[in-house]
Parts: C-alpha cells; sequence; structure tokens
C-alpha cells in the first residue's frame, strides 16, 4: 500500500531527498516545485518503503491504509495530480548488486558540490532573524562549511512565524520548529535573543566583526486596504489578530475583544481561512493546543456566531490551497456557507475540473444571505465571492463594511463589529541596505545585495512573501550557494585571523 502526503505539507523537500525511486513530486529542481499546494506521492510508484515517512518534519506524510475521515481524500489527491502533470525524468536506475534486491535508484553518497575547497579560513557569518528562511541559511552553512555562525533575533524566543504566525490547531506544522533547535544547539551556533538589528546593532557593525551577513527578517508590515473608515476601532489586520492568539509579545493580551455576532475577514488566503477557523473552534479543543491562554480566555467569552470571508474574485481564483479550503468543510462546531449572490459562483462550482478549490467547495451549500438580519443560530463561516470592498461604516467604531458586487455596479451593506484584514504582508526597509519600496524587497541577484558587499538576504525580505515553510530551504541554498561563490571567487574577500582580530577590535572602540 502506498503512503499519501496529506494537509500538513511543509514542502521542505526532506521527504524528496530520501525516497529511493523518485516517486514524490515536484521536486526542487523541477519548475512546479514551490508554486504547488503540497507535494505529492505517486501511488504507482511508490514502493512502501516508509523512508518518507520517516524523514518528515511535520508528520505528513501517511500510509493510505491509514488515511481516515476527512484525510481519505489525500489519497486521491495525491494520484489525481499525476494524472495532469508529467514529473521530470527519474534517475537513472543502479543495477542491484544482489538478485534479491529491488532494483531503483540508488542515491549513492551525499555530494556538496557546494562546499568552500579546504585552503579557505573558517567563516564568520551573521545570520539575523530565527524563523524558517534564517535557520534554513544556518543549516546549509553548516552543512558545507566549518562557518561559525552567530543568529540574532529580535525576540526573546526563536522560531518566527513558526511560532507565532501558524495555527495552533495546526501542532504538526510546528513540528518542524524541533529541526531548528537542533540547529541551535550546534557547537558552531551562538543565538543572541533580544537584539534588534537597526535597533542595538547596525548592519555595518555586523560586517565589522563578520565576513557575511544573512538578513532573513521576513515581512513585517501588513498590506493595507486603502479604505475609508479603515482606521476605525475594530479595524485590525488578521496578521495582528494571529499573532494575539499565538502569544506573540509585541501584541497586548487585552488587544482584543470579541463582542460582536458577525466578524468580516477581507481576503481568502490560509490566514484568512486560518482566522476564520479559530474564531468558531471549539474552546475546549483549542485549550489542548498552544493558543495564548489571554486569547483562549476571550474566546471562551466570545459572542462571535458567524464569520464572513470576502474574496475579491470567484472560487476558482481562491487564494487559499485546498488543504486549507478542505479543513473548513469538516469543523465539528461549524457549517460552512456559500453565498450564492452572483451566478458566476455557480457556474464556476458547476464547472467540470480536476480537484481545485471549486471541486472541493461543489457540494457545500449554497444561499442567498440577507444581511439586513442578524447570524443564524449556531456558528458558521460564510464565503463571499466577487466582492470588493469599498467603504467601512461605523461611528468611531466598525459597524458595518459595504462591498462592491463583482461587476454590477452594485453594492451591498454587511453588519458587522470587526473587520480583519488579511490581504497579504510586505517587507519594511532594513538600515543601511538599499530596499524597493514597490515590491517591499531587498534588491538582490541571488541572494547578495546589491551594491552592499558581504550582505545577502533570504526569505521574505528577499522573494516576497510567498511561499510556505519549506520554501525556505531552496531559497536559503540558493543565497548561501551564492555566498560560497563570492568567498571561492574573491568577490568577498575572507579575512585572515589577524586582520579578523584587528577589525573587531577596532569596531569595538569605534
Amino acid at each position: 500500500m502506498a503512503f499519501a502526503i496529506t494537509q500538513n505539507c511543509c514542502a521542505d523537500a526532506t521527504c524528496v531527498t530520501v525516497c529511493p525511486v523518485n516517486c514524490i513530486h515536484p521536486t526542487p529542481d523541477e519548475p512546479d516545485f514551490g508554486t504547488t499546494d503540497m507535494l505529492y506521492v505517486d501511488p504507482r510508484s511508490c514502493i512502501n518503503c516508509g523512508a518518507c515517512a520517516d524523514a518528515c518534519p511535520v508528520d505528513a506524510v501517511l500510509p493510505i491504509s491509514s488515511l481516515t475521515g476527512p484525510d481519505r481524500v489525500y489519497a486521491e489527491i495525491n494520484a489525481s495530480w499525476f494524472d495532469t502533470v508529467t514529473p521530470g525524468p527519474a534517475p537513472q536506475p543502479t543495477p542491484a548488486p544482489r538478485a534479491d534486491r529491488p532494483t531503483f535508484h540508488d542515491w549513492g553518497r551525499p555530494q556538496f558540490d557546494r562546499t568552500l575547497p579546504a585552503r579557505f579560513p573558517a567563516l564568520r557569518v551573521a545570520v539575523v532573524g530565527s524563523g524558517p528562511a534564517g535557520m534554513y541559511a544556518v543549516e546549509d552553512l553548516l552543512l558545507h562549511t566549518d562557518a561559525q555562525i552567530t543568529v540574532f533575533e529580535r525576540l526573546h524566543q526563536p522560531d518566527g512565524l513558526v511560532r507565532f504566525g501558524v495555527a495552533p490547531d495546526h501542532p504538526a506544522t510546528k513540528q518542524v520548529a524541533d529541526t531548528f533547535a537542533r540547529l541551535r544547539r550546534h557547537p558552531r551556533v551562538t543565538m543572541r535573543y533580544g537584539v534588534e538589528v537597526g535597533r542595538d546593532l547596525t548592519h555595518e557593525s555586523l560586517a565589522a566583526t563578520h565576513d557575511a551577513v544573512i538578513h532573513a527578517v521576513g515581512a513585517a508590515a501588513d498590506r493595507r486596504l486603502d479604505l475609508a473608515g479603515e482606521d476605525l476601532t475594530g479595524s485590525v489586520s488578521a496578521t495582528r489578530f494571529v499573532a494575539w492568539y499565538n502569544g506573540h509579545p509585541d501584541v497586548p493580551g487585552d488587544a482584543f475583544r470579541l463582542d460582536s455576532e458577525r466578524v468580516v475577514v477581507v481576503g481568502n488566503g490560509n490566514v484568512a481561512l486560518d482566522v476564520a477557523r479559530i474564531l468558531v473552534s471549539d474552546p475546549d479543543a483549542l485549550a489542548e493546543t498552544t493558543v495564548a491562554r489571554h486569547a483562549l480566555a476571550e474566546l471562551r467569552r466570545s459572542k462571535v456566531r458567524e464569520v464572513v470571508v470576502l474574496g475579491r474574485r470567484g472560487p476558482e481564483h481562491a487564494a487559499c490551497t485546498v488543504p486549507e479550503l478542505l479543513a473548513l468543510t469538516h469543523l465539528p462546531t461549524a457549517s460552512l456557507v456559500i453565498d450564492d449572490h452572483d451566478p458566476r459562483i455557480a457556474a464556476a462550482l458547476d464547472a467540470p475540473g480536476p480537484r481545485d478549490c471549486t471541486a472541493v467547495l461543489h457540494d457545500v451549500a449554497r444561499e442567498a444571505v440577507d444581511w439586513s438580519r442578524p447570524p443564524a443560530p449556531g456558528r458558521r463561516i460564510v464565503l463571499r465571492f466577487h466582492s470588493t470592498p469599498s467603504v467601512i461604516d461605523g461611528d468611531g467604531v466598525v459597524q458595518a463594511i459595504r462591498v462592491r458586487n463583482g461587476d454590477r455596479g452594485t453594492d451591498t451593506t454587511i453588519p458587522a463589529g470587526t473587520v480583519l484584514s488579511a490581504i497579504g504582508c510586505r517587507g519594511i526597509a532594513q538600515p543601511g541596505l538599499p530596499f524597493d519600496e514597490e515590491s517591499g524587497t531587498v534588491p538582490h541577484e541571488a541572494g547578495r545585495v546589491h551594491g552592499v558587499p558581504g550582505a545577502y538576504v533570504v526569505g521574505w525580505i528577499k522573494r516576497g512573501p510567498s511561499g510556505g515553510i519549506g520554501t525556505n530551504r531552496r531559497c536559503a541554498a540558493e543565497t548561501v550557494g551564492t555566498l560560497l561563490d563570492d568567498v571561492a571567487t574573491g568577490v568577498l574577500p575572507v579575512a585572515r585571523p589577524s586582520s579578523r582580530r584587528l577589525s573587531r577590535r577596532r569596531a569595538a572602540l569605534s
């Protein structure tokens, strides 16, 4: 019986590297990698060896025979991906040395093509940020160099978005932090917490005492709706709400009061769905997770009965992934409804096609919601497509949001006491580095910062807020590869021990 990859997939491709028969796709060498919802196991090629399940850092790989309840659909999801996509060619099989040994690809001994030659002295590298991007860069440096690495983290806790961005009811996804914890304990890694570059240190001071500085600071600013009424009390970014229920130290415990019956979430990506799900979840179930205690107390007294998730376009263009949407269809404490206000919605949901978001939503209940009435009894999530926010109404506090109905030129007013904006985030300028205001990223070439020798970027500050946790592994490999190329070719001069000590002394005296 074959294995299947399920909802928790972080796409860091560890499973790909250990598979002996090349049955997990897309691989990091294939163009689809980083663009799909998850990775997929081809059941026709899988030999049921279990290597992928053993290697998976988030327990996302399971035998098909063990899938129960809602997870059963992942057997079909894995198999159907290969019906429409032709993976890259598998490596050539290696002849079996014994007649009783199955013939399949032998990955052979590890090849570290980017390892520095022995003639180079040990590097001293500073990594700014301890989230997934920064720690994958640390891992790559540990594998390919004998570098001494110092990680600077502005908070007093590590792991970045793994700790403060992943929903508490996704505990398996948070398990990737165990991998990072092992890296932090490595003898060549030093962690410095509570140190913010730009406040406590400058890039220039780090550059004076290190051969290279890798910035992995993420995308810390929220994108604004740019609507009238956006600054009313009760209009807040969804990322702040996520940080609140995850106990982020920057968000006070009393930052949210869930006193309104209806909450509107603008945007329908994974963050929007996380927020909606948490708002209607059973607090007793959340109590078994890592949810912040202050958030749990507020969720217990919550008056929220309905969460409306707005999408500017139709269901065929939903920004969420299929696994996250599937999770909404099996909530034990809330129903899922589609506001059938636009004929294009039914046309999209009933059209034949692959297993995407429209297929998931095909059997979800549809109704023309009367927004002039209070929420129905019980708890539910309402998906409303073809709805563009135009104004947030209220007298000091949010009372309603007006949305434009597709291309019909009419508006609908949805009464609500809270509006959460989940339309994405962007990077912020880093002192000492160039910055592209339009993209919210640091200009670079394969991770090498333009015009600042010895400076590198990785993660969302490099490529923008795209991709999941595992996408950062390939991103980090590119950046570290560029750094090592720069050392090997002389673009990045490596200080000899004597000159390094002198430069640190001068920096200390300045």
